[in-house]
């Protein structure tokens, strides 16, 4: 069974960081690409950043970069999200995601940026 279980959010001034993590199991993790998604209160759920299978390529939404860094582990089979400087337009739910035969989800961490 596909499962990925998300961690490290938190409440967070603005200006900080927080730095997420996700486990994923019941698939052969170094084998997909895969990403973070969010949903901020009372939006649809987008597209933060993704990583490639081996971890050479990255790409982010225009949003976040040069603040986020995606990268994984895929000898733990974890996927991780730094997240810098953070500002309030990022609190928000922040899931991991990937298509292993189907969209997979995880039940996410909610991350709030305090002013």
């Amino acid at each position: 069974q596909v499962r990925f279980v998300e961690s490290g959010g938190a409440l967070v001034q603005r200006g900080g960081s927080l730095r997420l993590s996700c486990i994923a199991s019941g698939f052969t993790f170094r084998e997909y690409d895969v990403d973070w998604y969010r949903q901020r209160p009372g939006r649809l759920r987008e597209r933060v950043a993704s990583i490639t299978a081996t971890g050479s390529g990255t790409d982010y939404a225009d949003s976040v970069k040069g603040r986020f860094t995606i990268s994984r582990d895929n000898a733990k089979n974890m996927l991780y999200l730094q997240m810098n400087n953070l500002g309030s337009d990022d609190t928000a739910v922040y899931y991991c995601h990937a298509v292993v035969g189907s969209e997979r989800w995880g039940q996410g961490t909610q991350v709030t940026v305090s002013s």
